[in-house]
């Protein structure tokens, strides 16, 4: 017998779906009307800042309960990509509309984005088994997802503002960088997922 053959299968996470990550994912979600009304309904930006980068924060908190407490689940596997992505598109919107984010920077990051998003549902079609988030994509978007409301927290009336300001480059000109590179990442993987999903497909 070989030794593949002795080693204890790996367990099925299952969807799972009422674990505090899954939760913590959800309330993220929850916060973005109040994001949006902070903006543009109170007009304080440095309130929003905070808001945006506390979501941002929780986003490497969510992934370590479940990791630590073993509370992975395939539900949480699509639902906290799935916030975090709709967190920045939505901070990226608002704040064009508000005018305190440069279009060059939003532009860049709503276009990756969408060619993730597109690319995923051309796989989907594809019969590709789901592709796990990578070290590198987290990253970038945990960068951006401060660069966001450093720009946000810029423009607000607190005395330290050019700090934030200087803050949203440094994370701007790392984070974005990382952004792109970790969607060039996802190529190799997105051909074995297609290979896979298919193989899966005929021996099913």
């Amino acid at each position: 017998m070989s030794e593949a053959s002795d080693a204890p299968p790996v367990p099925d996470p299952g969807w799972r779906p009422f674990t505090v990550p899954n939760l913590i994912s959800l309330a993220r979600l929850c916060c973005l009307p109040w994001f949006v009304w902070l903006v543009f309904g109170a007009e304080d930006r440095w309130a929003a800042a905070l808001l945006l980068g506390a979501l941002g924060a929780t986003d490497w908190v969510d992934g370590w309960v479940a990791r630590r407490f073993n509370q992975v689940s395939e539900l949480g596997k699509i639902l906290d990509p799935t916030a975090d992505r709709l967190l920045l598109l939505v901070a990226l919107v608002v704040m064009i509309a508000d005018g305190s984010l440069p279009l060059w920077i939003a532009v860049l990051a709503l276009f990756r984005e969408g060619v993730v998003a597109v690319a995923a549902l051309v796989l989907g079609a594809l019969g590709a088994r789901k592709i796990d988030v990578t070290w590198w994509g987290k990253t970038g978007t945990f960068l951006m997802m401060f660069a966001v409301p450093c720009f946000l927290a810029s423009h607000s009336d607190i005395g330290v503002a050019d700090a934030f300001g200087v803050a949203a480059w440094v994370f701007v000109a790392t984070g974005l960088p990382i952004h792109y590179w970790s969607a060039v990442g996802y190529i190799p993987q997105a051909f074995d997922a297609v290979r896979e999903g298919r193989a899966g497909s005929a021996s099913g």
